[in-house]
């Protein structure tokens, strides 16, 4: 069998898929076999077969353990494939192979996976033995059989160990990592991992902490008692010379000596990070000691990282086979988080304070050190003035803060952000006294691009927390940035324009006398300056002005503004363009800022042109598409306010465009730009006037109803779908006395279009607004006018409800005859109770759907609507709602057991059955509470705790989350759905007019014979809302 094995499994490496495919479906079928698992094992330890064969042996093995080992693993196809005997063999020879010395790392990182998944079922009852081994080999065994059996106990405790199990071996495992981390003897890769193994078991102590606080808190006080003294050791241990290039080339001893020396010193902080958060209270009386010890080290730092990345390119951001980082910009990166961390712990705040009050001035403060620190590495690496040359969008993306790249620059800025938020004049101080020192040197300009980079992200800050600096404050850098943009360099002058910006908006008027000038001269380097990277820096720079100056001074610019980014489009090719998204979204930024300086501009100048332009070739950019239609939003109802000419002239302007985009769209399959034109006409209809100007109809109908019919694409028809409600909804005259090619009227076209998207072809996300289009036209068309066509619409209507999925569907299609209920609920009532969908009452698929879905309605308008109508069909009293039977409470299983996804699957959610009208009671309770604010708002402290817990601001102490504590009134059902991001009402806010109506209602439906009976049929905690209500 072994080599039908071989043979299937290089199969599986070939670049033709269809082979691929083939060995892949005939190995599952061998799943049965009883030596299939062990034809694996012994290929993957046979020295002969290829590796690459031996390795996929051993990652189809952990696919067939997932599958038929254990049913506890979420891939379990419900069979058990392996005799205990064989599982024996297989434990015992995956074992040997992840602890082998001399012996593939591939090999043995694929074994030690599936020896952790397999731990993860059989240990310790079938695998008792397997801690004891690996307890033996780490102390005793060579280099290789130690890194094996490290990386094995890696994977344990990330991935197979139970917070039971851990504890149970807990003392002994951690002893033996420790005797590994603390001997100077191994390799310092090998004592690297052992402290990421360390590391690792926070994650289960932070899970029992949960139910276990004081037992966890005693026995972490213990073991770290241990560590920190070896951890701060190694903290103040310094690094040898760096390797040379060469070195690092040739991979010399010297080199490899460095990069474990790195990879060590990474660990220990992580880990002291990751006690930080855990146990903050343990590690909180050593911060002093490690605050100095971590500047100490970034001090001495500076030399070696400024030779390697700031005149050098070496490698950075390198990790070895076992993901253990090892180049020094990750140490840096590291100790700089460590330090900001430190910088908010008790003890070391007390003695920073005491200091500062001690020292007369600002130079030679720790706060003026902290700023030089800062300044020294948030220097431009050789590495990104390479990328950003090429590539301004990369410029763009890591000044506007979007980009994933975290790096020690961008640190920096995170570092003197914490410190102006805890002391901001000390901060703006320092910093303003070691760029003038900086300034007054022969230092380089990375060095004083860096000191006004840092200025730059102090300042951002002081704009999002509507914080403002001095004038004094602010005329104290303007000489650096007048410098700034008057050098050579490119990025130097590009920061100069920046922090002109910048400074104008934070501080308030100080800089109103030189700013109209800093604006001038950004407007003129656009056009003029050499540098892309400073026009772009200017075209962003532009905002800050237009936000932090009054129109007096900047409305005269508006026309300016927009041709000099007309004349910057102008010599871009704007294919490119299309794949650069932040440099679009900050031209569509500014567009925006100068456009809304005066929207009336956009009926004579070019301002909407360039809008669209831009947006045409950023279609596929989400942000983008937002951006524009957010902007034209505006534009639409300013001009409209205006009055009917002026709206008339913005339609005549722009139609023109947006209809030539349906067929641009069309013709280059571009299905993004189709659906920014829709959602760009929708915009258009919804915030106009009514009627809609003469023309608009004949001018738009005829493309969006061949879209509508002719479409498949999924996003474009709902955005077409909202596009013709809209027109529906603002000049439905207009609409019905159209008629298309064919001579039918617009009521008829409609018709078929709702006709279309409600039929069993169009899926549930692509027909999600055909409710509101086919409600709207009930609304407008009336009954008298739609005549027969009205049940037949209502019965579509009624028949896809019954089975729709999506919430968002669900709730279009419930809203049609929650609108119709407002009016004459008796009339909804009657028709659907003689409707009969595939042999069930019409009035209960309808009614089961509706009731199932309604706290998941979104939208105040449509909940409102929802809530009135569920009071009218409440107050019927009608008997036949009382026989529907729906979902009521969810029974919440008792055994105690974790919900697996593959228990969920032969286990599904249970609900209780009640009659109608108690669940329209059970839901109206909840759209109560929603209303009154209480489920989504808690209370401010509480918010702004929550808030501050995730922020990972949080002081060196030990604190309760107050909403951890039941006894506040909150379920953990509500706290989850809080944090949910889908949760039902998400969102919600305070509202009176609905609240204000449910009181009212219930304190009707008190009074009624009925409400006894049902009142005793809620649920406790129902039941007390409705006290509270009365109360």
């Amino acid at each position: 069998m072994e080599e039908q094995l071989v043979q299937l499994l290089a199969a599986t490496q070939s670049a033709q898929e269809t082979p691929r495919k083939q060995a892949e479906q005939q190995l599952q079928s061998l799943y049965a076999h009883a030596d299939f698992p062990l034809g694996l094992v012994a290929i993957a330890s046979h020295e002969d077969v290829p590796l690459n064969i031996r390795q996929a042996a051993l990652l189809n093995l952990k696919t067939f353990v997932l599958a038929g080992w254990a049913e506890q693993f979420d891939e379990w196809k419900g069979q058990v494939l392996v005799t205990d005997e064989n599982k024996a063999r297989i434990r015992e020879a995956l074992l040997n192979l992840a602890t082998t010395d001399q012996l593939d790392g591939k090999i043995k990182r694929a074994a030690s996976y599936a020896v952790s998944k397999i731990a993860s079922a059989d240990f310790p009852e079938q695998w008792p033995d397997l801690l004891p081994k690996l307890i033996h080999i780490i102390p005793n065994g060579t280099d290789g059989q130690l890194h094996g059996a490290l990386k094995v106990l890696d994977d344990l405790v990330d991935d197979a160990f139970n917070d039971e199990q851990f504890f149970s071996i807990a003392r002994e495992l951690l002893k033996v990592v420790y005797d590994v981390a603390v001997n100077e003897g191994r390799k310092a890769t090998l004592r690297a991992l052992a402290v990421s193994v360390f590391r690792g078991c926070f994650d289960i102590l932070e899970m029992v902490m949960e139910d276990h606080k004081a037992a966890v808190k005693a026995f972490a006080d213990e073991v770290l008692s241990q560590w920190i003294p070896f951890f701060v050791n190694i903290m103040k241990t310094r690094l040898p010379d760096p390797p040379t290039e060469q070195e690092e080339n040739d991979d010399a001893q010297s080199a490899e000596t460095y990069r474990s020396l790195v990879a060590l010193k990474l660990q220990v902080v992580k880990v002291l990070m990751r006690i930080r958060v855990t146990f903050p209270t343990i590690l909180s009386p050593q911060s002093p000691v490690l605050f100095s010890a971590t500047w100490d080290e970034l001090s001495s730092l500076q030399g070696a990282y400024h030779q390697m990345y700031i005149q050098e390119e070496r490698q950075s951001r390198l990790e070895d086979a076992d993901g253990l980082p090892y180049t020094l910009d990750f140490l840096v990166l590291e100790e700089l988080d460590f330090m900001q961390a430190c910088l908010r712990a008790p003890p070391v705040r007390s003695e920073l304070e005491t200091q500062l009050r001690s020292h007369q001035g600002t130079e030679g403060t720790w706060v003026y050190e902290v700023m030089k620190l800062a300044v020294a590495y948030a220097q431009i690496t050789t590495e990104e003035e390479g990328l950003w040359n090429v590539d301004v969008n990369i410029f763009l993306s890591e000044e506007t803060s979007v980009t994933a790249n975290y790096t020690p620059r961008t640190a920096c800025g995170d570092l003197v952000i914490k410190l102006g938020e805890w002391l901001q004049q000390p901060t703006l101080d320092g910093l303003l006294s070691y760029t003038r020192t900086l300034y007054n040197s022969n230092e380089s300009w990375k060095a004083k691009e860096a000191a006004l980079y840092v200025l730059n992200q102090l300042l951002s800050d002081f704009q999002d927390v509507e914080k403002t600096i001095s004038p004094d404050t602010a005329n104290g850098f303007i000489d650096f940035i007048r410098y700034a943009k008057a050098q050579p360099d490119p990025f130097l002058r590009a920061r100069g324009y920046l922090v002109a910006g910048s400074l104008t908006r934070t501080s308030t008027d100080a800089l109103q006398q030189v700013a109209p000038t800093f604006l001038q001269a950004c407007l003129d380097a656009i056009p003029n300056d050499v540098s892309e990277v400073v026009q772009v820096s200017c075209i962003r720079a532009l905002q800050y002005y237009l936000q932090a100056l009054p129109p007096s001074v900047t409305q005269p610019l508006q026309d300016p503004i927009v041709t000099s980014i007309s004349t910057y489009l102008q010599s871009q090719d704007l294919q490119e363009l299309a794949d650069s998204d932040d440099l679009l979204v900050t031209l569509v930024e500014t567009l925006r800022d100068a456009i809304l300086l005066d929207p009336s501009i956009c009926l004579t100048g070019t301002g909407l042109d360039l809008l669209f332009t831009v947006a045409s070739h950023g279609a596929n950019n989400f942000q983008l598409t937002m951006l524009v239609n957010e902007t034209f939003e505006e534009v639409t109802s300013a001009i409209a306010s205006m009055g009917q000419e002026a709206y008339i002239n913005l339609c005549s302007k722009v139609l023109p465009s947006l209809t030539g985009a349906f067929d641009v769209g069309n013709l280059t399959e571009e299905n993004n730009l189709t659906i920014l034109a829709a959602d760009l006409l929708s915009v258009l209809a919804d915030h106009g006037l009514e009627p809609l100007p003469a023309g608009f109809v004949q001018a738009t109908m005829p493309k969006l109803n061949r879209l509508l019919l002719g479409s498949t694409e999924e996003e474009l028809l709902k955005s077409v779908t909202m596009a013709v409600k809209n027109i529906l909804s603002h000049d439905h005259q207009q609409l019905f006395e159209w008629r298309d090619e064919s001579g039918k009227g617009g009521l008829e076209v409609v018709l078929v279009i709702i006709d279309r998207l409600l039929s069993d072809n169009v899926n549930d996300n692509a027909a999600g607004e055909v409710g509101s289009l086919a409600a709207e036209l009930v609304e407008k068309a009336g009954g008298e006018r739609l005549g027969p066509y009205l049940p037949q619409l209502l019965r579509a209507v009624a028949v896809r409800l019954g089975s729709a999925t999506s919430a968002h569907f669900i709730q279009s299609l419930t809203l049609v005859f929650a609108r119709l209920s407002l009016v004459n609920a008796s009339e909804v009532v009657e028709f659907l109770s003689q409707l009969d969908i595939e042999g069930t009452n019409g009035l209960q698929v309808v009614l089961a759907k509706w009731l199932e879905n309604s706290i998941n309605f979104a939208g105040y308008d449509e909940i409102r609507q929802n809530v009135i109508a569920l009071s009218k069909l409440y107050d019927l009293k009608d008997p036949r709602l009382s026989q529907i039977m729906v979902k009521g409470d969810l029974i919440v299983p008792t055994d105690g057991r974790i919900m697996t996804r593959s228990r969920a699957r032969t286990n599904p959610d249970q609900y209780t059955v009640v009659p109608a009208p108690l669940k329209i009671l059970k839901v109206l309770i909840v759209e109560l509470t929603s209303a009154t604010g209480t489920n989504r708002e808690l209370n401010a402290a509480q918010a702004a705790e929550l808030a501050e817990e995730g922020s990972d601001d949080d002081d060196w102490e030990d604190e309760g989350n107050p909403f951890e504590d039941l006894s506040t009134g909150f379920s953990k059902e509500q706290l989850m759905a809080y944090a949910a991001e889908d949760g039902p009402n998400m969102g919600r806010q305070r509202d009176d007019e609905t609240q204000a109506f449910l009181v009212d209602f219930f304190t009707r439906a008190h009074s009624t014979p009925e409400f006894g009976e049902e009142f005793q049929a809620l649920t406790e905690e129902e039941q007390q809302r409705l006290r509270d209500m009365s109360s």
